[in-house]
């Protein structure tokens, strides 16, 4: 089937190597958990930013009130001028309260000394002024995912062809990752180097209310490496 969308990339190559895109918490081919990522130069491929993981919050008022209710809550009006419309999004960081949304990403139960887990009920939470909690991801929750789907990772660079029909070429460069832990996770996270990236909205709010949820944790292909035992650049001939 025909994708043009500016982030058909993944779905390409994934077509290419027969994989049916699906929310399974396994790795997509061979063992290897596949994943794309967009570059304007296949020479210089340690700059783009990585979608590691796209989890849904498994607490907080974005989960037990609704996505209607924390948007109203946290959301602002577009900042393009589209009206009738509020938008949660922006780099959120651990420890540094985002200018839009008046929320702190803490790590609740992770000793960023040790990089250990400290608390059963850990968790990954917005946090608002006045210590509520917007939205939550529960360590278990992501760390069953994390471990499993990415304990052996691929990393493919790809370019975009936007003259005409949309087109992917794929760089023969890649990054590959063996040996992972959620603990390594949090210790990229606690120090910045992962950050949440939400593209979340609701549209017609007066009228008849449309919401796209979109929650991202991210990664320059840079720190890649750390989230790994073992990472090399592979060069395909």
């Amino acid at each position: 089937m025909p994708c043009v969308s500016s982030n058909c990339g993944g779905y390409t190559l994934e077509a290419e190597l027969g994989i049916t895109p699906n929310g399974y918490s396994e790795p997509d081919f061979l063992g290897w958990e596949v994943k794309q990522f967009g570059v304007t130069n296949f020479e210089r491929i340690n700059s783009s930013v990585i979608t590691l993981m796209t989890p849904e919050p498994t607490d907080g008022i974005y989960k037990t009130q609704g996505t209607e209710t924390f948007l109203h809550t946290y959301g602002y009006a577009d900042k393009t001028g589209r009206e009738d419309r509020i938008n949660f999004g922006g780099v959120h960081k651990a420890g540094v309260r985002h200018a839009s949304t008046n929320l702190e990403m803490q790590l609740i139960g992770f000793d960023q000394e040790s990089g250990k887990i400290r608390n059963s009920n850990g968790r990954i939470a917005l946090v608002d002024l006045a210590g509520n909690e917007a939205a939550s991801w529960s360590f278990s929750s992501m760390l069953l995912h994390w471990n499993r789907k990415h304990n052996q990772a691929c990393y493919v660079p790809s370019l975009s062809e936007t003259i005409g029909e949309r087109k992917y070429k794929y760089g023969n460069k890649i990054i590959l990752g063996i040996g992972t832990d959620f603990q390594l996770f949090l210790k990229q996270m606690a120090i910045g180097n992962i950050y949440y990236d939400p593209g979340i909205k609701m549209e017609n709010v007066s009228t008849n209310p449309k919401i796209k949820k979109r929650s991202q944790f991210r990664i320059k292909s840079q720190h890649l490496n750390n989230l790994y035992r073992d990472s090399e650049l592979v060069k395909l001939s």
